[in-house]
């Protein structure tokens, strides 16, 4: 389906969808999961064509594992489907209500927002989760994702249609953009009055390319120059145990951490301890002159290293004298996305809490919780690192808009 054909049904499609009730929406999400479930095999099959092909078109491992399914990885998308399945409706709900002196009663009530769009790249994980979100949300999606996942996305699409069509819904409450040229992305990007909402997925040159090139409206989802602060009074294995994490529990994810920040009075006992954590998985440390002074085998960084998403085994450090150093180095060099800061000081947890400007600030965590699924909102469309109408994880209440509905008795305005 070309993407303007795929934007027009969506939009019927999401008349029907807008309408139906909680427990058809959620017997859709129910058939889903367990289409996805059953056919798995299908799935699979497609996946590992995909990743033959981006193998011999010499994918670096790190995008191979976002490309990568398993049933592990499959089972984890039905039981996020259900998770959303479970969630509470939010159409129809009443932000407010008041009554005014001449007798109006308004109230502000959640509603779909038609059509929402997602560009995407390298991870067919996001096919289910945004098409589920989007339905329990009570819009209709139009998916369109990159040409190294395209076999896994329409099987993916295909059953998904499918499943929501034999539970009494449109298929085209999902549609599927199945032509991966720049233009179809394009096209999206311009379809107002079709698309209602534009989410871009994936890398910097992706997110920007949307954000400046969309007429139809767009949240910003944004890529992960995650840091990790160690403060000067920080337990040294609590510290090292949360770097690592946050590296090296999965790399190629926006939330993991991709600069490390340390105070210079722990430096020298902590770099050490980070350095033997890291090796375990081969990460490469790319320090300034105060890291290499500690830890020689250390890689000289430049200025970019300090704002580069890596999506790799490379990490950036940078020794800072004090907190309000290792605030204003993150602040100019992060994207808003996670940051962190291990210490035993509440009032400097406090103060890097307050200061820091990101989506999410942990403090003696890893950033890789900044998810829906951990966030207790079933899955996710995205990280929004902008700020407004939406930041953070994207959760059902973030897809929605808001109307007001006035009650009268026959009030007229003098």
């Amino acid at each position: 389906m070309d993407a303007l054909t795929a934007a027009r049904a969506a939009k019927t499609a999401s008349r029907a969808l807008a309408s139906a009730g909680t427990g058809k929406k959620n017997d859709a999400l129910r058939a889903i999961a367990a289409a996805l479930e059953g056919r798995s095999g299908e799935i699979l099959s497609a996946n590992a064509a995909d990743i033959e092909a981006a193998k011999r078109s010499g994918m670096r491992e790190a995008m191979l594992d976002r490309l990568a399914l398993s049933p592990e990885r499959i089972a984890g998308v039905c039981e996020g489907v259900l998770q959303v399945a479970a969630l509470d409706d939010p159409i129809g709900e009443a932000l407010s209500m008041k009554k005014r002196p001449n007798g109006l009663v308004i109230s502000q009530v959640r509603v779909p927002m038609g059509v929402i769009g997602i560009i995407y790249e390298a991870r067919p994980n996001v096919t289910a989760d945004c098409a589920a979100l989007c339905l329990k949300a009570g819009s209709a999606c139009v998916l369109r994702g990159g040409k190294e996942a395209l076999k896994t996305n329409s099987a993916l699409a295909l059953i998904m249609r499918e499943a929501v069509a034999g539970a009494g819904l449109p298929a085209d409450c999902i549609c599927f953009v199945d032509d991966t040229r720049r233009e179809s992305a394009n096209e999206m990007m311009r379809a107002k009055g079709l698309i209602d909402l534009l989410i871009p997925r994936g890398g910097r040159g992706l997110i920007r390319a949307v954000v400046e090139n969309a007429t139809v409206p767009v949240i910003e989802t944004g890529t992960g120059n995650c840091h990790v602060y160690v403060d000067k009074s920080a337990d040294i294995k609590t510290a090292a145990d949360i770097l690592f994490n946050a590296k090296t529990q999965r790399i190629s994810v926006c939330n993991a951490a991709e600069s490390l920040v340390v105070h210079k009075d722990i430096a020298r006992e902590f770099l050490p301890a980070a350095a033997a954590r890291l090796s375990e998985k081969n990460v490469e440390i790319r320090g300034d002159e105060a890291t290499r002074a500690i830890l020689p085998a250390a890689v000289p960084a430049s200025e970019e290293d300090y704002f580069t998403e890596y999506l790799d085994y490379i990490i950036s450090c940078r020794v800072v004298g004090s907190l309000d150093e290792a605030i204003e180095h993150i602040n100019l060099t992060g994207t808003g996305h996670s940051e962190c800061i291990v210490t035993a000081d509440y009032a400097a947890a406090r103060r890097f809490a307050d200061e820091i400007d990101a989506a999410a600030v942990y403090v003696n965590a890893s950033t890789r919780f900044t998810d829906g699924f951990e966030f207790g909102l079933g899955a996710e469309i995205g990280i929004s690192t902008q700020k407004l109408h939406a930041r953070g994880p994207m959760g059902l209440r973030e897809l929605c808009t808001t109307k007001y509905v006035v009650l009268g008795d026959g009030q007229v305005r003098s």
